[in-house]
């Protein structure tokens, strides 16, 4: 597949870096010399200096043989200028990365596809949802929700009160017979090595593993993790940017109550009036006399979002020394994001590498409707839809030859998710939700395209 990205900022190169591994035929378009030379050097992919709404530099990038075209410029303007020509230059397909996440609340009505996008694509909104859903699914690190909640995909870091330490998977799942959930990757404490768990691998201390659940499979887990379910009520933001204001509205909406802290006056009157059920404080969020008058120690969750990632880190640190249960931190640099719970915060986000795994799954062979790269971890979670004559259609789990480095961890039918045993047979129209490592993915797409 012959793809074209411009921009060679974070989400470009990430994009690129994954898709290098796929053997596409790549190209990265980008007005900075400094960003091109980079990724070429690290990269087997092609790249061109230019502006990626000159036709001129999209016709060098033969525009028109392009089955993808992705802009994820800094530039919102750019990206859906560049895609609109692409489109009209023969690319089948475009992407646009914006920031304005108006338009995603009104693609319908606006018609973005009339003009040329096929997609829009908001790393800010994507990571208001991300905050979202890990504070509804407090005790996790990592969380990722499929159809709605018909499946939800769990991570935690295992305690030695957890109940099936030391405990193979089956002997795990013998403790509840009715089984909701399923390990679907494990990482060692200390190791980069990722683990697809059989029936015989055993669960040890430390361990970060995670699970698929189907409803109510996130009651089981805490249960067996030794984990108390707490819930969030009072939650404060640091960081009045698109981000925080996204996040503090939505969960204004959810009925959190809601402390949203800006050291910007002008910005903070602006929040107020934009978000009148939260309260705005006007104020810098790293000064400690200032949280603890806003009662820090009170609050359930905190949540950093400001524009400097050592800010969010570290104000993160303090709350959590405040005794502050759930802490988020939003991070830029990708070394940051590479830390995860080593230095002490619950969650680490960073909205380009959501933004990236997001638009990577319409890469994806087969029927691919969504995926996610687990955080930390060398496996990718791919939905795909079953169709008549794919190789794995009217099979049963057992029978089907998976390589042992993927496993099929849910399935939604009929819009309700379980967590099939090996009698499982799988039908047209199933959503299948497969957990895998990168060297398998090519092999897992052959069952269902």
């Amino acid at each position: 597949m012959k793809i074209i990205i411009a921009g060679a900022g974070e989400v470009g190169f990430h994009l690129a870096k994954l898709l290098s591994y796929e053997s596409q035929e790549i190209t990265l378009i980008d007005t900075k010399k400094d960003s091109l030379s980079y990724a070429a050097e690290h990269l087997d992919i092609r790249t061109i200096k230019g502006d990626a709404t000159s036709i001129a530099v999209l016709r060098d990038a033969r525009i028109d043989t392009a089955a993808l075209f992705i802009a994820v410029t800094s530039s919102e303007t750019t990206n859906i200028t560049a895609s609109v020509l692409a489109k009209q230059l023969g690319a089948k397909r475009t992407i646009a990365r914006i920031s304005n996440t108006e338009f995603i609340d009104n693609k319908e009505t606006v018609g973005f596809s009339k003009f040329g996008i096929d997609e829009l694509i908001s790393p800010e909104s994507l990571a208001a949802s991300e905050i979202g859903l890990l504070l509804n699914q407090y005790g996790f690190n990592d969380t990722y929700e499929f159809e709605n909640g018909a499946l939800t995909m769990l991570g935690l870091r295992l305690s030695r009160t957890a109940t099936f330490v030391d405990k193979t998977v089956k002997e795990a799942a013998e403790i509840y017979p009715e089984l909701n959930f399923i390990p679907i990757a494990i990482q060692r404490l200390g190791t980069q090595y990722t683990i697809i768990p059989r029936g015989d691998t055993i669960f040890k201390e430390g361990d970060k593993v995670v699970f698929m659940t189907s409803k109510s499979g996130d009651e089981e887990l805490f249960k067996l993790s030794g984990k108390v379910k707490v819930t969030i009520k009072n939650v404060m933001v640091l960081g009045g940017s698109q981000i925080g204001f996204q996040t503090a509205k939505d969960l204004c909406s959810s009925k959190f109550n809601v402390k949203l802290v800006e050291s910007r006056r002008g910005k903070a009157e602006e929040l107020a009036e934009d978000i009148p059920s939260a309260l705005v404080i006007c104020g810098d969020g790293r000064n400690v006399d200032i949280l603890d008058e806003e009662n820090i120690s009170d609050m359930d969750a905190f949540i950093a979002v400001t524009g400097n990632s050592e800010t969010n880190i570290m104000s993160c640190l303090l709350a959590k020394s405040k005794g502050v249960k759930k802490t988020i931190a939003l991070v830029e640099n990708m070394d940051y994001y590479q830390l995860s719970q080593s230095i002490g915060i619950d969650t680490l986000i960073n909205k380009k590498l959501l933004a990236a795994n997001n638009i990577f799954r319409y890469i994806r062979k087969g029927e691919v409707v969504a995926m996610t790269k687990l955080t930390n971890m060398n496996a990718e979670l791919l939905e795909f839809v079953v169709k008549e004559k794919s190789k794995i259609t009217n099979k049963v789990i057992k029978d089907v030859k998976f390589p042992k480095s993927a496993i099929i961890g849910g399935v939604i039918r009929d819009g309700k998710g379980s967590i099939p045993l090996g009698s499982f047979k799988i039908q047209p129209g199933d959503r299948v939700v497969v957990c895998c490592l990168p060297r398998s993915i090519s092999e897992v797409e052959r069952f269902f395209s």
